[in-house]
């Protein structure tokens, strides 16, 4: 008997892993096309084959009756630390912060522990993937997409090298006398303030000159030239293969911040974007897209109505703004991400449609990360990634029932569930 071929083997297994499968259900709602009710999803392997209220599926097909559940695409969280990120009091616990002002080199995704006890979690309520993102300086690094379900941190992450990271430098002036600050002795006048602020942003220009000047030594092969791993790094954003992710949240930060875009002609994401609706028209008109995580702050002024940030995200897709809705990155977030749909669900409330709350959180969030021709929507080609929702997904009281993650069934058990059922079962006293 002649030996088989380890490739052989390899083939045959893959084939065998490989099934096709009808899914039936109560909605398949697609979010880039219309609700499908009552709706079937055909998908082989990891990939959607087609969706409609009929589906003509091979022989063989396997088929899941999902009964009155409700498909929607899994959730995108952007930006967050999960992984990076476990106790916010135990500093042990916490790799979300890089040493340095200047780190482009330094890759988020390195960084994420799979056996995060937040992963399962955030999984729980619908997430499936997020982008994880380095935090501690101006410039901290460079994110990396990843899937809330694998084995290992290679097998996670889904882009290496999603977007280059600038925490904007802070605009205000401190007008406040002398005498109502904590320390006097350190005021600085509104004309030496504004130097300080004006000399972060020259900063930023110079580290940027000094890229493109490595960029041409390196392109023109100088006698002498020696590889330093943060130019390297900075090449692809040079060259508008990453873009750019800007942090700022107050008017004059992100006025200033599309300023300096404009004038060096980088592709720009904004995150944070506390004050985005008062530029709302400046966004839309320079096609910049927003990722906002304000939904549930509170208004940065007094003058403000309540509901200010409720209602933004409807006034900036009015306007025109791609916008999609994610919480503040940070430990306390990382432990909150399972609440994302809800922040969705406010801004619904307050003038999103529901419609564009759904995709704030699944196709506009892969548009604005390049990878919706694969995640966001539940469209033939695309890939499987999906939830079965008891409910209206906005709905606090629904409850995500099971999730596929690229066409395999993911775990929705989580400490929480696992601290439930402990303590459900209880002995009783007697």
């Amino acid at each position: 008997m002649k030996p088989v071929s380890i490739t052989l083997l390899a083939l045959l297994a893959i084939s065998a892993s490989a099934e096709t499968v009808l899914y039936k259900a109560a909605s398949v709602h697609q979010v880039s096309g219309p609700t499908i009710s009552p709706g079937q999803m055909l998908v082989k392997d990891s990939r959607i084959v087609s969706v409609g209220k009929q589906v003509k599926a091979p022989k063989g097909t396997k088929v899941v009756d999902l009964a009155k559940l409700d498909l929607y695409p899994g959730l995108i969280a952007a930006p967050t630390s999960l992984g990076l990120t476990e106790i916010n009091a135990v500093r042990a616990t916490r790799d979300d912060s890089e040493v340095g002002d200047y780190t482009p080199d330094v890759d988020a995704w390195v960084a994420v522990n799979p056996d995060s006890e937040l992963i399962p979690v955030a999984r729980a309520n619908g997430i499936a993937h997020a982008l994880v993102i380095p935090m501690g300086g101006r410039i901290p690094g460079i994110s990396g997409l990843v899937r809330l379900q694998g084995w290992g941190v290679e097998d996670m992450t889904v882009g290496k090298a999603s977007c280059l990271h600038i925490w904007w430098p802070g605009m205000s002036l401190d007008a406040r006398p002398k005498e109502q600050l904590s320390d006097p002795s350190k005021r600085k006048s509104l004309d030496e303030q504004d130097k300080a602020r004006r000399l972060q942003v020259t900063y930023l220009d110079e580290f940027f000159d000094d890229a493109e000047a490595y960029a041409k030594a390196k392109a023109s092969k100088e006698k002498g030239f020696s590889v330093v791993p943060a130019w390297e790094a900075m090449l692809p954003i040079l060259k508008k293969d990453i873009p750019i992710m800007i942090h700022a949240d107050e008017n004059r930060q992100i006025k200033t911040a599309l300023a300096w875009a404009k004038r060096r002609d980088y592709k720009v994401i904004l995150s944070g974007g506390r004050d985005a609706w008062k530029v709302a028209e400046q966004l839309a008109g320079e096609k910049i897209p927003l990722i906002y995580h304000h939904v549930f702050s509170l208004p940065a002024q007094n003058h403000l109505p309540h509901d200010t940030n409720f209602r933004a995200p409807g006034l900036l897709v009015k306007a025109g703004v791609k916008l999609a809705i994610g919480l503040r990155p940070g430990s306390w977030s990382a432990s909150n991400l399972r609440n994302l749909p809800y922040h969705a669900a406010q801004a619904a409330a307050n003038g999103l449609s529901k419609e564009e709350a759904i995709a704030s959180i699944t196709l506009r969030p892969a548009e604005i990360l390049g990878v919706a021709d694969r995640l966001g929507s539940l469209t033939p080609t695309k890939e499987a990634t999906f939830i079965a929702v008891e409910g209206d997904l906005l709905d606090i009281r629904s409850q995500v029932k099971r999730m596929w993650i690229a066409g395999k069934e993911a775990s929705l058990e989580s400490r929480h569930v696992r601290l439930y059922e402990k303590y459900r079962n209880r002995p009783k006293p007697n």
